[in-house]
Protein backbone atom coordinates (compact mmCIF):
# COMPACT_ATOMS: atom_id res chain seq x y z
CA UNK A 1 0.00 0.00 0.00
CA UNK A 2 1.41 3.52 -0.52
CA UNK A 3 1.63 5.83 1.92
CA UNK A 4 -0.69 8.30 0.82
CA UNK A 5 -3.56 5.83 1.26
CA UNK A 6 -2.76 5.67 5.29
CA UNK A 7 -5.01 8.05 8.00
CA UNK A 8 -2.41 10.21 9.85
CA UNK A 9 -3.26 8.60 12.73
CA UNK A 10 -2.01 5.10 11.01
CA UNK A 11 1.13 6.83 9.63
CA UNK A 12 1.89 8.83 12.85
CA UNK A 13 2.28 4.99 14.66
CA UNK A 14 4.28 3.89 11.97
CA UNK A 15 6.52 7.28 11.89
CA UNK A 16 6.89 6.57 16.18
CA UNK A 17 7.79 2.67 15.67
CA UNK A 18 10.14 3.90 12.75
CA UNK A 19 8.49 1.85 9.83
CA UNK A 20 8.93 4.78 7.67
CA UNK A 21 10.53 7.91 7.86
CA UNK A 22 8.89 11.32 7.26
CA UNK A 23 10.83 11.45 4.22
CA UNK A 24 9.28 8.83 2.48
CA UNK A 25 5.78 9.95 3.79
CA UNK A 26 6.25 13.26 2.12
CA UNK A 27 7.32 12.46 -1.06
CA UNK A 28 5.19 9.65 -1.28
CA UNK A 29 2.25 12.61 -0.95
CA UNK A 30 4.52 14.96 -3.31
CA UNK A 31 3.97 12.26 -5.80
CA UNK A 32 0.42 12.04 -5.22
CA UNK A 33 0.11 15.50 -6.07
CA UNK A 34 1.78 15.41 -9.28
CA UNK A 35 -0.03 12.63 -10.30
CA UNK A 36 -3.55 13.96 -9.52
CA UNK A 37 -3.19 17.51 -8.98
CA UNK A 38 -4.02 18.78 -12.75
CA UNK A 39 -7.39 16.34 -12.16
CA UNK A 40 -8.03 17.69 -9.00
CA UNK A 41 -6.78 21.09 -8.72
CA UNK A 42 -7.00 21.29 -4.76
CA UNK A 43 -3.85 23.51 -4.39
CA UNK A 44 -2.52 27.05 -5.02
CA UNK A 45 0.88 26.79 -4.04
CA UNK A 46 2.81 23.29 -3.39
CA UNK A 47 5.47 23.32 -1.10
CA UNK A 48 8.20 20.54 -1.98
CA UNK A 49 11.24 21.69 -1.38
CA UNK A 50 11.22 23.19 1.73
CA UNK A 51 8.18 19.99 2.94
CA UNK A 52 11.24 17.53 2.42
CA UNK A 53 13.92 19.79 4.08
CA UNK A 54 11.67 20.23 7.32
CA UNK A 55 10.65 16.32 6.97
CA UNK A 56 14.18 15.46 6.97
CA UNK A 57 14.55 17.63 9.99
CA UNK A 58 12.01 15.55 11.69
CA UNK A 59 13.61 12.25 10.87
CA UNK A 60 17.00 13.72 12.50
CA UNK A 61 15.65 14.42 15.17
CA UNK A 62 13.81 11.03 15.54
CA UNK A 63 17.28 9.30 15.31
CA UNK A 64 18.69 11.39 18.17
CA UNK A 65 16.05 9.88 20.15
CA UNK A 66 14.36 12.63 20.98
CA UNK A 67 10.16 12.26 21.93
CA UNK A 68 7.85 13.84 19.08
CA UNK A 69 4.32 14.91 19.30
CA UNK A 70 2.02 12.79 17.44
CA UNK A 71 1.98 15.14 13.98
CA UNK A 72 5.61 14.83 13.95
CA UNK A 73 6.60 14.68 10.52
CA UNK A 74 2.71 13.64 9.08
CA UNK A 75 2.28 16.00 5.69
CA UNK A 76 -0.56 18.57 6.39
CA UNK A 77 -2.31 21.35 3.54
CA UNK A 78 -3.50 24.24 4.58
CA UNK A 79 -5.96 26.64 3.02
CA UNK A 80 -4.96 29.56 1.62
CA UNK A 81 -6.84 32.53 4.04
CA UNK A 82 -4.47 30.96 7.07
CA UNK A 83 -1.30 33.20 7.11
CA UNK A 84 1.76 31.30 6.23
CA UNK A 85 5.02 33.11 6.97
CA UNK A 86 6.91 33.59 3.60
CA UNK A 87 4.72 31.85 1.54
CA UNK A 88 1.46 33.28 -0.28
CA UNK A 89 -1.51 33.72 1.45
CA UNK A 90 -4.12 34.48 -1.15
CA UNK A 91 -7.51 33.85 -0.25
CA UNK A 92 -7.53 33.07 -3.97
CA UNK A 93 -8.02 36.67 -4.38
CA UNK A 94 -6.38 38.80 -7.41
CA UNK A 95 -6.83 41.05 -4.40
CA UNK A 96 -4.09 39.32 -2.80
CA UNK A 97 -2.52 37.21 -5.23
CA UNK A 98 0.92 38.20 -4.75
CA UNK A 99 0.65 38.33 -1.11
CA UNK A 100 3.14 36.83 1.36
CA UNK A 101 2.73 37.30 5.28
CA UNK A 102 5.61 38.42 7.05
CA UNK A 103 4.45 36.35 10.20
CA UNK A 104 2.50 32.83 11.04
CA UNK A 105 -0.99 32.48 11.90
CA UNK A 106 -1.17 31.08 15.39
CA UNK A 107 -2.48 27.68 14.42
CA UNK A 108 0.78 27.38 11.97
CA UNK A 109 3.03 28.15 14.88
CA UNK A 110 1.14 25.29 16.89
CA UNK A 111 1.39 23.04 13.94
CA UNK A 112 5.44 23.93 13.60
CA UNK A 113 5.66 23.30 17.20
CA UNK A 114 4.25 19.99 16.63
CA UNK A 115 6.36 19.11 13.60
CA UNK A 116 4.08 18.78 10.91
CA UNK A 117 4.77 18.73 7.05
CA UNK A 118 3.45 21.84 5.37
CA UNK A 119 3.48 20.42 1.84
CA UNK A 120 1.29 23.66 0.44
CA UNK A 121 -1.79 26.20 0.40
CA UNK A 122 -5.14 24.53 -1.01
CA UNK A 123 -7.77 26.45 -3.04
CA UNK A 124 -10.64 27.73 -1.96
CA UNK A 125 -13.89 30.04 -2.96
CA UNK A 126 -12.36 33.74 -2.90
CA UNK A 127 -12.29 35.20 0.57
CA UNK A 128 -13.91 32.14 1.81
CA UNK A 129 -17.35 33.08 0.32
CA UNK A 130 -18.71 30.27 -1.52
CA UNK A 131 -20.33 26.61 -1.19
CA UNK A 132 -18.85 25.25 -4.27
CA UNK A 133 -14.77 26.30 -4.44
CA UNK A 134 -15.74 27.68 -7.99
CA UNK A 135 -15.50 31.13 -7.48
CA UNK A 136 -11.81 31.40 -7.07
CA UNK A 137 -9.94 33.30 -9.13
CA UNK A 138 -7.07 30.48 -9.68
CA UNK A 139 -9.13 27.55 -10.63
CA UNK A 140 -11.75 25.55 -9.68
CA UNK A 141 -11.05 22.16 -7.35
CA UNK A 142 -12.99 18.88 -8.93
CA UNK A 143 -14.74 16.18 -6.48
CA UNK A 144 -11.96 13.63 -6.36
CA UNK A 145 -14.50 11.12 -6.25
CA UNK A 146 -16.06 12.36 -9.80
CA UNK A 147 -14.19 15.61 -11.22
CA UNK A 148 -17.21 16.60 -12.82
CA UNK A 149 -18.69 17.69 -9.56
CA UNK A 150 -17.80 20.03 -7.14
CA UNK A 151 -15.97 19.34 -4.05
CA UNK A 152 -17.95 22.08 -1.97
CA UNK A 153 -17.15 25.43 -0.23
CA UNK A 154 -15.62 27.19 0.91
CA UNK A 155 -12.90 25.00 1.77
CA UNK A 156 -13.55 22.53 -1.14
CA UNK A 157 -9.49 22.40 -1.57
CA UNK A 158 -8.89 21.27 1.70
CA UNK A 159 -11.30 18.80 1.52
CA UNK A 160 -10.28 17.20 -2.08
CA UNK A 161 -6.88 17.31 -0.88
CA UNK A 162 -7.43 15.10 2.04
CA UNK A 163 -10.18 13.12 -0.03
CA UNK A 164 -7.81 12.59 -2.88
CA UNK A 165 -4.58 11.43 -0.66
CA UNK A 166 -2.69 14.34 -1.48
CA UNK A 167 -2.54 15.67 1.97
CA UNK A 168 -2.98 13.80 5.29
CA UNK A 169 -4.61 16.40 6.76
CA UNK A 170 -5.47 19.72 6.48
CA UNK A 171 -6.78 23.09 8.03
CA UNK A 172 -9.77 25.07 6.29
CA UNK A 173 -12.36 27.37 8.04
CA UNK A 174 -16.06 27.55 8.60
CA UNK A 175 -18.02 30.60 8.64
CA UNK A 176 -21.60 29.01 7.99
CA UNK A 177 -20.59 25.36 7.06
CA UNK A 178 -16.96 25.69 4.39
CA UNK A 179 -15.57 22.93 6.45
CA UNK A 180 -18.23 20.46 6.93
CA UNK A 181 -20.82 20.63 3.60
CA UNK A 182 -17.02 20.40 2.15
CA UNK A 183 -16.45 17.08 4.07
CA UNK A 184 -20.18 15.76 3.54
CA UNK A 185 -18.92 16.00 -0.71
CA UNK A 186 -16.05 14.50 -0.61
CA UNK A 187 -16.77 11.56 1.79
CA UNK A 188 -13.61 12.73 5.13
CA UNK A 189 -14.33 14.09 8.32
CA UNK A 190 -14.17 17.72 8.89
CA UNK A 191 -14.74 19.45 12.63
CA UNK A 192 -16.10 23.14 13.30
CA UNK A 193 -14.55 23.59 16.72
CA UNK A 194 -16.85 25.79 19.29
CA UNK A 195 -16.17 29.56 18.31
CA UNK A 196 -13.13 30.54 20.17
CA UNK A 197 -11.49 27.13 20.83
CA UNK A 198 -9.25 27.80 18.07
CA UNK A 199 -7.44 31.14 17.25
CA UNK A 200 -8.17 33.30 14.57
CA UNK A 201 -4.93 35.13 14.96
CA UNK A 202 -3.43 35.19 11.13
CA UNK A 203 -7.21 34.24 9.17
CA UNK A 204 -8.06 36.48 6.69
CA UNK A 205 -11.02 37.60 8.38
CA UNK A 206 -14.84 36.96 6.47
CA UNK A 207 -17.30 37.43 9.53
CA UNK A 208 -15.34 37.55 12.68
CA UNK A 209 -18.17 36.45 14.81
CA UNK A 210 -18.47 33.13 12.82
CA UNK A 211 -15.36 32.35 11.47
CA UNK A 212 -13.78 29.15 13.16
CA UNK A 213 -10.42 27.09 11.43
CA UNK A 214 -10.93 23.18 12.07
CA UNK A 215 -9.46 20.24 10.64
CA UNK A 216 -10.13 17.79 7.87
CA UNK A 217 -9.04 14.11 8.28
CA UNK A 218 -9.77 10.73 6.83
CA UNK A 219 -10.18 9.08 10.35
CA UNK A 220 -12.23 10.39 13.77
CA UNK A 221 -8.14 9.90 15.07
CA UNK A 222 -6.88 11.96 12.74
CA UNK A 223 -9.17 15.16 13.35
CA UNK A 224 -8.82 14.34 16.99
CA UNK A 225 -5.21 14.34 16.87
CA UNK A 226 -5.18 17.71 14.75
CA UNK A 227 -7.34 19.67 17.03
CA UNK A 228 -5.87 19.01 20.04
CA UNK A 229 -2.69 20.70 18.10
CA UNK A 230 -4.75 23.75 17.26
CA UNK A 231 -6.89 24.66 19.92
CA UNK A 232 -6.07 26.66 23.12
CA UNK A 233 -6.30 30.22 24.28
CA UNK A 234 -4.37 32.63 22.69
CA UNK A 235 -3.57 36.47 23.64
CA UNK A 236 -3.83 37.31 20.26
CA UNK A 237 -7.47 36.63 19.27
CA UNK A 238 -9.09 38.88 21.59
CA UNK A 239 -12.45 36.35 21.34
CA UNK A 240 -9.91 33.41 22.38
CA UNK A 241 -11.61 31.33 25.25
CA UNK A 242 -9.07 31.17 28.23
CA UNK A 243 -9.73 27.89 29.26
CA UNK A 244 -8.13 23.98 29.81
CA UNK A 245 -8.35 21.76 26.70
CA UNK A 246 -7.91 17.96 27.28
CA UNK A 247 -5.73 15.71 25.19
CA UNK A 248 -9.00 14.28 22.46
CA UNK A 249 -9.59 10.66 22.83
CA UNK A 250 -11.83 8.32 20.04
CA UNK A 251 -15.16 6.71 21.11
CA UNK A 252 -15.43 2.98 20.93
CA UNK A 253 -18.27 1.00 19.46
CA UNK A 254 -19.96 0.74 23.12
CA UNK A 255 -19.05 3.62 23.96
CA UNK A 256 -22.77 5.39 23.11
CA UNK A 257 -25.10 3.20 25.52
CA UNK A 258 -27.52 5.69 27.20
CA UNK A 259 -26.59 8.73 25.52
CA UNK A 260 -29.72 10.67 24.40
CA UNK A 261 -28.93 11.78 20.42
CA UNK A 262 -31.59 14.41 19.45
CA UNK A 263 -33.26 14.51 16.00
CA UNK A 264 -34.67 17.84 15.07
CA UNK A 265 -37.47 17.49 12.83
CA UNK A 266 -36.64 21.04 11.11
CA UNK A 267 -33.52 19.45 9.80
CA UNK A 268 -35.33 16.52 7.63
CA UNK A 269 -37.62 18.56 5.60
CA UNK A 270 -35.67 21.60 4.66
CA UNK A 271 -35.35 19.96 0.75
CA UNK A 272 -33.02 17.29 2.18
CA UNK A 273 -33.01 14.08 -0.55
CA UNK A 274 -34.71 11.05 -0.43
CA UNK A 275 -30.70 9.76 -0.41
CA UNK A 276 -29.53 11.44 2.16
CA UNK A 277 -32.54 11.17 4.50
CA UNK A 278 -32.07 7.13 4.31
CA UNK A 279 -28.19 7.31 4.99
CA UNK A 280 -28.47 9.97 8.02
CA UNK A 281 -30.96 7.96 9.49
CA UNK A 282 -29.54 4.43 8.81
CA UNK A 283 -26.46 6.16 11.03
CA UNK A 284 -29.19 7.11 13.43
CA UNK A 285 -30.16 3.70 14.00
CA UNK A 286 -27.53 2.08 13.95
CA UNK A 287 -26.31 4.39 17.10
CA UNK A 288 -29.78 3.39 18.67
CA UNK A 289 -29.19 -0.59 17.92
CA UNK A 290 -25.96 -0.09 19.69
CA UNK A 291 -27.25 1.39 22.87
CA UNK A 292 -28.20 5.31 21.94
CA UNK A 293 -31.56 6.90 22.59
CA UNK A 294 -32.98 8.83 19.98
CA UNK A 295 -35.52 11.57 20.40
CA UNK A 296 -37.48 13.95 18.06
CA UNK A 297 -36.67 16.98 19.61
CA UNK A 298 -37.85 20.69 17.69
CA UNK A 299 -35.67 23.77 17.01
CA UNK A 300 -38.36 26.00 15.13
CA UNK A 301 -36.29 28.85 14.45
CA UNK A 302 -34.35 27.05 11.60
CA UNK A 303 -35.52 27.70 9.06
CA UNK A 304 -35.01 31.39 9.66
CA UNK A 305 -31.39 31.16 9.99
CA UNK A 306 -30.23 31.18 6.42
CA UNK A 307 -31.71 34.45 5.91
CA UNK A 308 -30.13 35.56 9.65
CA UNK A 309 -26.70 34.24 8.37
CA UNK A 310 -26.51 36.24 5.15
CA UNK A 311 -27.48 39.32 6.83
CA UNK A 312 -24.97 38.84 9.58
CA UNK A 313 -22.08 37.29 7.37
CA UNK A 314 -22.59 39.82 4.42
CA UNK A 315 -22.30 42.71 7.06
CA UNK A 316 -19.10 41.78 8.61
CA UNK A 317 -17.88 41.00 5.30
CA UNK A 318 -18.34 44.54 4.22
CA UNK A 319 -16.70 46.17 7.24
CA UNK A 320 -13.53 43.48 7.23
CA UNK A 321 -12.80 43.77 3.49
CA UNK A 322 -13.06 47.69 3.45
CA UNK A 323 -8.87 47.46 4.16
CA UNK A 324 -9.02 45.95 0.55
CA UNK A 325 -8.66 49.71 -1.18
CA UNK A 326 -5.07 49.63 -2.65
CA UNK A 327 -3.15 51.62 -0.34
CA UNK A 328 -2.26 49.68 2.24
CA UNK A 329 -1.70 46.34 0.39
CA UNK A 330 -2.69 44.05 -1.90
CA UNK A 331 -3.84 44.89 -5.75
CA UNK A 332 -3.72 48.25 -6.83
CA UNK A 333 -5.47 49.34 -10.06
CA UNK A 334 -2.35 50.25 -12.60
CA UNK A 335 -4.11 53.92 -13.48
CA UNK A 336 -6.09 55.95 -11.61
CA UNK A 337 -7.15 59.75 -11.26
CA UNK A 338 -7.73 60.63 -7.84
CA UNK A 339 -8.27 58.44 -4.65
CA UNK A 340 -12.00 57.98 -5.14
CA UNK A 341 -11.30 56.22 -8.15
CA UNK A 342 -8.00 54.52 -6.88
CA UNK A 343 -10.60 52.71 -4.38
CA UNK A 344 -13.53 51.95 -7.66
CA UNK A 345 -11.37 50.38 -9.81
CA UNK A 346 -9.18 48.67 -7.29
CA UNK A 347 -12.24 47.23 -5.46
CA UNK A 348 -13.79 46.76 -8.78
CA UNK A 349 -11.18 44.92 -10.52
CA UNK A 350 -9.94 43.07 -7.56
CA UNK A 351 -13.00 41.14 -5.97
CA UNK A 352 -14.89 38.47 -8.10
CA UNK A 353 -18.77 38.68 -8.40
CA UNK A 354 -19.27 36.80 -5.17
CA UNK A 355 -17.61 38.98 -2.70
CA UNK A 356 -19.13 41.92 -4.26
CA UNK A 357 -22.20 40.43 -3.79
CA UNK A 358 -22.04 39.94 -0.51
CA UNK A 359 -20.18 43.41 -0.20
CA UNK A 360 -22.90 45.59 -1.23
CA UNK A 361 -25.45 43.14 0.33
CA UNK A 362 -23.62 43.72 4.17
CA UNK A 363 -23.29 47.58 3.22
CA UNK A 364 -27.29 47.92 2.65
CA UNK A 365 -28.03 45.93 5.72
CA UNK A 366 -25.78 48.00 7.41
CA UNK A 367 -27.23 51.83 6.22
CA UNK A 368 -29.40 54.41 7.66
CA UNK A 369 -32.59 53.47 7.58
CA UNK A 370 -32.32 49.87 6.85
CA UNK A 371 -30.27 48.71 10.29
CA UNK A 372 -33.13 48.13 12.67
CA UNK A 373 -34.69 46.36 9.51
CA UNK A 374 -32.16 43.96 8.63
CA UNK A 375 -29.24 43.59 11.19
CA UNK A 376 -30.55 44.31 14.23
CA UNK A 377 -33.60 41.79 13.51
CA UNK A 378 -30.69 39.21 12.10
CA UNK A 379 -28.99 39.73 15.73
CA UNK A 380 -32.03 39.00 17.99
CA UNK A 381 -33.12 35.98 16.17
CA UNK A 382 -29.74 34.46 16.56
CA UNK A 383 -29.78 34.95 20.28
CA UNK A 384 -33.35 33.05 19.91
CA UNK A 385 -31.67 30.12 17.76
CA UNK A 386 -28.96 30.10 20.66
CA UNK A 387 -31.33 29.82 23.30
CA UNK A 388 -33.45 27.20 21.62
CA UNK A 389 -30.20 25.00 21.40
CA UNK A 390 -29.49 25.10 24.73
CA UNK A 391 -33.09 23.95 26.06
CA UNK A 392 -32.47 21.03 23.66
CA UNK A 393 -28.96 20.00 25.21
CA UNK A 394 -30.58 20.25 28.48
CA UNK A 395 -32.50 16.40 27.62
CA UNK A 396 -29.70 15.80 24.62
CA UNK A 397 -26.30 14.49 24.56
CA UNK A 398 -25.97 15.46 20.93
CA UNK A 399 -27.92 16.40 18.00
CA UNK A 400 -27.72 14.39 14.73
CA UNK A 401 -28.55 15.83 11.05
CA UNK A 402 -27.79 15.85 7.66
CA UNK A 403 -24.84 17.59 6.55
CA UNK A 404 -26.03 19.11 3.25
CA UNK A 405 -29.69 18.65 1.66
CA UNK A 406 -28.16 16.63 -0.93
CA UNK A 407 -24.54 15.16 -2.59
CA UNK A 408 -22.64 17.22 -4.49
CA UNK A 409 -23.93 18.97 -7.49
CA UNK A 410 -22.31 19.46 -11.12
CA UNK A 411 -19.85 21.80 -11.62
CA UNK A 412 -21.40 25.13 -13.06
CA UNK A 413 -24.66 24.02 -12.31
CA UNK A 414 -25.86 26.54 -9.69
CA UNK A 415 -22.89 29.62 -10.62
CA UNK A 416 -26.04 31.35 -12.36
CA UNK A 417 -28.27 31.20 -9.62
CA UNK A 418 -26.75 32.69 -5.95
CA UNK A 419 -29.89 31.80 -3.96
CA UNK A 420 -29.70 28.15 -4.79
CA UNK A 421 -26.45 28.22 -4.02
CA UNK A 422 -27.06 29.80 -0.40
CA UNK A 423 -29.87 27.24 -0.12
CA UNK A 424 -26.73 24.43 0.14
CA UNK A 425 -25.93 25.95 3.87
CA UNK A 426 -29.27 25.33 5.56
CA UNK A 427 -27.84 22.39 7.44
CA UNK A 428 -24.99 23.86 8.74
CA UNK A 429 -25.01 27.98 9.11
CA UNK A 430 -27.09 27.18 12.62
CA UNK A 431 -24.47 25.73 14.25
CA UNK A 432 -21.90 28.96 13.61
CA UNK A 433 -25.21 31.26 14.46
CA UNK A 434 -24.79 29.68 17.84
CA UNK A 435 -21.26 29.24 18.31
CA UNK A 436 -21.56 25.17 19.12
CA UNK A 437 -19.23 22.37 17.65
CA UNK A 438 -19.85 20.21 15.21
CA UNK A 439 -18.58 17.59 12.76
CA UNK A 440 -19.03 15.92 9.49
CA UNK A 441 -18.52 12.18 9.07
CA UNK A 442 -19.57 9.83 6.07
CA UNK A 443 -22.49 7.65 6.17
CA UNK A 444 -22.22 5.58 3.06
CA UNK A 445 -22.86 7.11 -0.72
CA UNK A 446 -26.02 8.31 -2.64
CA UNK A 447 -27.20 6.31 -5.75
CA UNK A 448 -25.59 8.45 -8.01
CA UNK A 449 -21.96 6.88 -6.02
CA UNK A 450 -21.20 9.99 -4.26
CA UNK A 451 -20.74 10.47 -0.22
CA UNK A 452 -23.29 11.47 1.85
CA UNK A 453 -22.44 13.12 5.18
CA UNK A 454 -24.39 13.32 8.61
CA UNK A 455 -23.78 16.17 10.64
CA UNK A 456 -23.23 16.03 14.78
CA UNK A 457 -23.69 18.63 16.70
CA UNK A 458 -22.49 19.08 20.34
CA UNK A 459 -22.71 21.99 23.24
CA UNK A 460 -19.59 24.29 23.29
CA UNK A 461 -16.25 23.16 24.36
CA UNK A 462 -17.93 19.66 24.26
CA UNK A 463 -15.71 18.13 21.47
CA UNK A 464 -14.92 15.49 22.90
CA UNK A 465 -18.59 13.92 22.64
CA UNK A 466 -18.52 14.37 18.99
CA UNK A 467 -15.01 12.18 18.85
CA UNK A 468 -16.89 9.83 21.28
CA UNK A 469 -19.89 9.29 19.03
CA UNK A 470 -18.12 9.51 15.39
CA UNK A 471 -15.06 7.01 16.58
CA UNK A 472 -18.14 4.59 18.23
CA UNK A 473 -19.89 5.20 14.62
CA UNK A 474 -16.03 4.57 12.63
CA UNK A 475 -16.12 1.23 14.78
CA UNK A 476 -19.00 0.21 14.08
CA UNK A 477 -19.14 0.22 10.42
CA UNK A 478 -17.29 -2.46 9.06
CA UNK A 479 -15.58 -0.76 6.35
CA UNK A 480 -13.12 2.34 6.35
CA UNK A 481 -15.05 5.65 6.52
CA UNK A 482 -13.08 7.77 3.94
CA UNK A 483 -11.15 5.52 1.82
CA UNK A 484 -8.62 7.61 -0.60
CA UNK A 485 -10.51 8.21 -4.18
CA UNK A 486 -9.41 6.12 -6.65
CA UNK A 487 -8.61 8.20 -9.38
Amino acid sequence: MELYNQTAASLAKMLQNKECSSVEATQSVLDRIAAVEDTIGAFVAVTGEEALRRAKEIDDRRASGEELPPLAGVPVAIKDNICTKDVKTTCSSKMLENFVPPYNATVMERLNREGAVMVGKLNMDEFAMGSSCETSYFKKTKNPHNPEYVPGGSSGGSAAAVAAGEAFVSLGSDTGGSIRLPASYCGVIGLKPTYGSVSRYGLVAFASSLDQIGPFGRSVADVAMTYSAICGHDPYDATSANRAYPQFTVGDAGDMKGKVIGIPKEYFGLGVSADVHDRVMKAAELFEKNGAVLKEVSLPSTPYALSAYYIISSAEASSNLARFDGVKYGYRTPEFENLTDLYEKTRSEGFGDEVKRRILLGTFVLSSGYYDAYYKRAKLLQKQIQQEFSETFSSCDLLLTPTGTDTAFKLGEKESDPLSMYANDICTVTVNIAGLPAISVPCGNAANGLPVGMQLIAPKFEEQRLFTAAGCYEALTEQPLCPVASL
